[in-house]
C-alpha cells in the first residue's frame, strides 16, 4: 500500500540512475498521453461510423483552429512546468507556491478572454480555411461549443503540466484516465444516443476534461508537505508572471507558428476535397498515437532537466539527455514499425471506405522515418527548455515551420500540376512535414552541442533540504 501512495507523489528527480527516473516518470505519461489522445480519436470514430466521412472531415478540418487557440495555455503551461520543476529541484516553497498560484490567475484570465473573443473568429477562420460549403456548419458548431468550455481544457492542461514539474506523473495520469472514460461513454451517448451530431462529441469533450480539470486542482492543494497555497499567492506578482511570459511565450508563439502554419497548410488541404480533408484526418489520429512515445519523453526531459538544473546537477541533466533520446527514438522505431504493418486495420475503424483506408495508408509511409527523428527533436528541446531555454526550440521551430514546411507544400503542389491533377499532387502536404521533421533534427542536435541552454537557469537559492520529496 505503501509504494502504491508513493507513486502519486512528488518524484525527486535529482537522485538515482538518470534512465530509470526518467523511464518511470515517462511510463504513466506515456499511457496518459494515449488516453488523451483517444478524445480525439473516440470523437473521429464515433463521428465517422453514425454521422458519415463528411461529419468527420468537419471535426478535421476544426482541429488547426483549436491548437491555435490553446497557444495562449501551452505558453503558460511550459513556463509553469519550467519554473515548478527548477523550484523544486532547488528546495524552493515560497516560490513554487507563488507559481503555482499565479498561474492558475492567467489561466483563468485568458480563458475568460478566449471563451468571449473566440466565438467571433470561428466564421471568419474557417472561410480564410476554405472550408467546403457542405461541412461548414458542422465546424462551427464543433468550434463553438468547444470555446465555450475553454476554461476546463485550459486549467486541466495547465494544472497537470504543474503537477508534472513535480515529478507527479501518475496523479495526472489517474485524472485523465477517468475523463478518458467519461468522455467515451458521453460521446456514445450524445452522439448515437441523442443524435447530437458533431456537437454532442465536442460537449463530451468539455465537459470530461472540465472534470479532470478539478480533480488536478484538488490534488495541488493537497500537497502541503511540498507548499502550502495561500491567498497571497494567487495575487500577481511581477517576477513570478515576468519568469512565466518569459519561459512560456516561445512556446506559445512555437505553437501559434504551427497552428497558423498548419492553417495555411490545411487551406491547400481542403482545395483537394473532402475524400482528402478525411484521410488527412485519420493519419493525423494514428500520427498522434506514433507521436506519444516523443511528446511523452520529451516532457520527461523538461522535468528532470529543470529539478537537476536546479539542483546545480549538470552533469546529470547531460548524461539524462543522452539516455533519454536513445529510450525515445528506440521507443518511437517499435511503434512505428507496428503502424506501418497493422496501419489498414487502424485506419479501418474509422471507416469502412476501402478507397480512403488506402489513401491514409499511403499518406502515412510517407512519414514514417520522420517520427524516429521528432524523437531526437522532442528529448533534445525538452532538456533546453528545461534548463530555461525556450528560445532556440523557437527559432527552429519558425525555421521549420515558415521557410521548410510551407514552401515546400505549396511548391510541390504547383510543380505536380497535371490535367490529371489540376490541383498538385496530394503527396505534398506530408512531403513537407517529412522535410520539416528531419532539418529540425538535425538543427536540434546541433544547437544541443552548442550549450547555450546552459546558461539559462532560473536564479534560486542553492539548494536545501526544506522540500520533502
Amino acid at each position: 500500500m505503501e509504494k502504491i501512495k508513493k507513486l502519486f507523489q512528488a518524484t525527486d528527480m535529482t537522485v538515482g540512475a538518470p534512465w530509470r527516473q526518467i523511464m518511470i516518470f515517462t511510463l504513466p505519461m506515456l499511457i496518459g498521453n494515449i488516453a488523451q489522445q483517444l478524445y480525439n480519436t473516440v470523437d473521429s470514430i464515433v463521428v465517422g461510423r453514425y454521422v458519415g466521412d463528411n461529419a468527420l472531415a468537419a471535426v478535421g478540418s476544426a482541429g488547426p483552429i483549436v491548437n491555435l487557440l490553446l497557444v495562449f495555455f501551452i505558453g503558460i503551461s511550459t513556463g509553469a512546468g519550467i519554473m515548478v520543476s527548477q523550484y523544486f529541484g532547488a528546495r524552493d516553497r515560497e516560490n513554487l507556491a507563488l507559481t503555482i498560484g499565479n498561474c492558475t490567475v492567467a489561466c483563468g484570465v485568458t480563458s475568460l478572454f478566449i471563451m468571449i473573443a473566440g466565438a467571433f473568429v470561428t466564421g471568419p477562420l474557417l472561410h480564410l480555411l476554405n472550408t467546403p460549403d457542405s461541412i461548414f456548419e458542422w465546424c462551427r458548431s464543433y468550434l463553438n461549443i468547444l470555446i465555450w468550455g475553454m476554461a476546463g481544457m485550459a486549467f486541466y492542461n495547465i494544472l497537470s503540466g504543474i503537477l508534472r514539474g513535480l515529478g507527479d506523473s501518475f496523479s495526472a495520469l489517474l485524472y485523465l484516465l477517468i475523463s478518458t472514460v467519461l468522455n467515451i461513454v458521453l460521446d456514445i451517448w450524445f452522439v448515437a444516443g441523442l443524435n447530437m451530431g458533431v456537437a454532442g462529441v465536442s460537449l463530451a469533450t468539455v465537459i470530461a476534461q472540465g472534470i479532470s480539470a478539478l480533480l488536478c486542482l484538488w490534488k495541488l492543494f493537497q500537497m502541503k508537505d511540498l507548499f502550502e497555497l495561500k491567498a497571497v499567492h494567487f495575487r500577481p506578482h511581477g517576477e513570478s508572471m515576468g519568469n512565466i511570459i518569459r519561459l512560456g511565450v516561445p512556446s506559445g508563439i512555437t505553437q501559434a507558428i504551427f497552428s497558423m502554419a498548419m492553417i495555411v497548410v490545411q487551406s491547400l488541404t481542403n482545395s483537394f476535397g473532402e475524400m482528402f480533408i478525411a484521410a488527412n484526418v485519420i493519419v493525423m489520429r494514428v500520427d498522434g498515437f506514433a507521436m506519444m512515445p516523443n511528446f511523452s519523453f520529451g516532457t520527461a526531459m523538461t522535468t528532470y532537466a529543470g529539478q537537476n538544473v536546479g539542483a546545480k546537477r549538470y552533469d546529470r541533466v547531460t548524461l539524462g539527455a543522452r539516455q533519454g533520446t536513445l529510450m525515445a527514438v528506440g521507443t518511437s522505431a517499435v511503434i512505428t514499425g507496428i503502424i506501418l504493418l497493422f496501419g489498414k486495420y487502424l485506419m479501418g475503424i474509422f471507416t469502412d471506405t476501402t478507397e480512403l483506408v488506402d489513401l491514409s495508408m499511403n499518406m502515412m509511409r510517407i512519414i514514417a522515418l520522420g517520427y524516429l527523428a521528432m524523437g531526437v527533436t522532442q528529448s533534445l528541446s525538452g532538456v533546453m527548455r528545461g534548463a530555461g531555454d525556450t528560445m532556440t526550440p523557437m527559432w527552429i521551430s519558425v525555421f521549420t515551420t515558415i521557410v521548410v514546411r510551407i514552401p515546400v507544400a505549396y511548391g510541390i503542389a504547383y510543380l505536380t500540376r497535371s490535367p490529371e491533377y489540376p490541383i498538385g499532387r496530394q503527396e505534398c502536404i506530408f512531403i513537407s512535414l517529412l522535410s520539416s521533421w528531419l532539418l529540425g533534427a538535425l538543427a536540434t542536435a546541433v544547437m544541443y552541442r552548442v550549450g547555450h541552454w546552459k546558461k539559462k537557469a532560473l536564479r534560486t537559492e542553492e539548494p536545501a533540504e526544506t522540500l520533502s520529496a
